[in-house]
């Protein structure tokens, strides 16, 4: 879905120009720029569910797993199309994101918070393939998240604040789902200044 609101056979933009002199029709806002914060936030959400998808294809995650993500990414098209229109507002929307949105993510992170091992402490992204995919995915929801925030601190009369608080919740869901993932593998956990241990510990005591 394209900041006009259609689809990828509906987009028309690679042929016909429009878009050339920096500025876009952002679904019923009308025309703004292209760096107005409400489609820095719209592309970026798009950017966090192709990371999704990523996750996805990369195999290896169990069939709930992959089930939920498929769920997620159509909730990251409702947020898509809740973004596109003013809100509130009484005009047309195809989605809009509503508590019961974030609710479900705090039901999913309770479940499967349970297939991983402890998750205090702090710890590198990687170990299996799939953790590393939904650790990358994380990151890229946490950048969704951060924009759809600078949408609303500029445009807070007309964005609703469940999408942030949707992708808030989903950051946190990727991320149970990565340390589940790493279970059997475990995951590699930070040590602070490990590289240079060697080299404080030989260093002379200069008090």
């Amino acid at each position: 879905m394209n900041e006009r609101g259609e689809s990828a056979a509906d987009d028309q933009t690679a042929t016909d120009h429009y878009g050339d002199t920096g500025r876009t029709v952002f679904g019923s806002h009308g025309e703004v720029s292209k760096n107005d914060p409400r489609v820095v936030a719209h592309a970026e959400v798009d950017a966090a569910n192709a990371a999704v998808a990523v996750a996805m294809a990369g195999g290896g995650l169990p069939a709930e797993v992959n089930a939920m993500l498929v769920s997620v990414q159509n909730d990251l098209f409702d947020l898509m199309a809740d973004l596109l229109v003013p809100y509130p507002s009484n005009l047309a929307v195809d989605a809009r994101i509503i508590p019961e949105h974030a609710e479900r993510l705090e039901r999913a992170i309770e479940h499967f918070r349970q297939e991983a091992d402890d998750l205090s402490g702090m710890l590198l992204p990687g170990g299996t393939l799939s953790a590393a995919l939904l650790y990358q995915a994380r990151t890229a929801v946490r950048r969704a998240e951060r924009t759809v925030w600078a949408a609303l601190d500029e445009h807070g009369d007309v964005v609703n604040r469940e999408t942030g608080r949707y992708l808030n919740r989903l950051s946190g869901l990727l991320f149970v789902m990565g340390r589940a993932a790493n279970a059997e593998h475990g995951d590699v956990m930070w040590v602070p200044e490990s590289s240079v241990l060697g080299v404080l510990e030989d260093r002379p005591d200069t008090d």
